[in-house]
């Protein structure tokens, strides 16, 4: 099926978000997919960003918490950072230089939990509501993970896909 009549057929109703997804994330530009995935955060349809975040993080390897983790710290000043999660994230980065943005590898989010995450993502949000973008262009590079989201989120992401290659 051509990508185009995948996508069309969202403009109307889904169908088979699961494999219409796979097939659009191959074809498409990362930046048509992040803004998709953003989308999907933005929606009254979806659940709030912190709980699809949480989602994310717990359906995705430990390279990837990693680099989610990345980008939401980003958005989130360190002394509002180490009153979240219990303080477990601000022990985490208490040694970075001040101003500076701390690095996250996959062994500092060995016992991070989707909830800690969850709790990153919605002061993250309320902080700098660009962090859903930057999300969304994390994850159109790891499109195989988006999917834990569900059939609601999936649509919604190929939807927009289908607005933005139809201007």
């Amino acid at each position: 099926m051509d990508i185009a009549d995948i996508l069309k057929q969202y403009a109307d109703r889904p169908t088979d978000t699961q494999t219409d997804f796979d097939e659009v994330a191959r074809q498409v530009s990362p930046e048509v997919l992040g803004g998709g995935i953003a989308q999907a955060f933005r929606s009254e349809q979806t659940p709030d960003f912190g709980s699809m975040i949480g989602s994310l993080f717990g359906g995705s390897n430990p390279q990837q918490r990693a680099g989610l983790l990345g980008q939401l710290i980003r958005s989130v000043a360190p002394a509002v950072l180490s009153g979240l999660a219990g303080g477990a994230l601000g022990r985490m980065f208490q040694d970075a230089k001040p101003g500076a943005v701390p690095t996250v590898s996959p062994a500092d989010v060995v016992d991070v939990s989707p909830d800690q995450v969850r709790e990153v993502a919605t002061a993250a949000e309320k902080n700098d509501p660009s962090v859903l973008d930057r999300v969304g262009a994390y994850y159109a590079e790891h499109p195989e993970v988006v999917k834990v989201l569900g059939g609601t989120a999936l649509a919604i992401a190929l939807g927009q896909m289908a607005t933005r290659m139809r201007r």
